[in-house]
């Protein structure tokens, strides 16, 4: 059976406003769903409840073909200064889901996959730039290898050569058999690297 992750009538509110409503959405091992629509129409939220962050107003989700456990689902936030920890070094963000696993991993290594200089390795978060802390967040999902990949707008801290390369590094975890939900504002992104899209200003 092929891994999916799979959204059922999924309905979300905030304030008693109807964001969305009965949504269905699926993505298989080794795919890519796009998730489109205004600001405000929901996108970060439903990668939230696809990543069981946030509970669903109605509906539910399921990893299907695939055993559930810890690191199955991997997020790349849109602003990652609202998701790292401000206390952690980047080298102790990159490798904790190694740690976890406890297996080796050679930060250093990664580092240079993304772009990453070795040097800033040793600092927090607020020693670095937005763009250099989203590309350690992306050597930290390289770390985990998660089956089911989210991401919120991964390009929006990065110019447009980083972009181009964090998408690159991204198809790669696509290519070893990952699926991936991407949200964009970029229509020519998604439409590029997506199977199927979930539009939703038109639902």
């Amino acid at each position: 059976m092929t891994a999916t992750l799979v959204g059922s009538g999924l309905t979300a509110r905030f304030g008693g406003r109807e964001v969305f409503a009965d949504l269905d959405i699926g993505v298989d091992a080794g795919s890519v769903t796009g998730v489109v629509g205004h600001s405000g129409s929901g996108k970060t939220t439903l990668l939230r409840i696809l990543a069981g962050l946030t509970e669903p107003a109605a509906g539910r989700v399921e990893q299907r073909g695939v055993e559930r456990r810890p690191g199955t689902i991997g997020l790349l936030a849109q602003h990652p200064r609202g998701v790292a920890n401000p206390r952690w070094t980047l080298r102790r963000a990159v490798a904790e889901p190694a740690t976890i696993a406890r297996r080796n991993c050679d930060v250093e290594q990664i580092a240079a996959r993304v772009g990453l200089d070795p040097a800033l390795l040793d600092r927090f978060p607020a020693q670095v730039s937005d763009g250099q802390l989203q590309r350690a967040c992306v050597g930290r999902l390289l770390v985990q290898a998660p089956r089911f990949v989210l991401c919120d707008e991964p390009t929006a801290m990065l110019d447009p050569v980083s972009a181009r390369a964090v998408i690159g590094l991204l198809q790669e975890l696509v290519d070893d058999g990952a699926g991936m939900v991407l949200v964009s504002h970029q229509r020519r992104l998604v439409d590029a690297r997506c199977r199927d899209v979930v539009d939703l200003d038109v639902r």
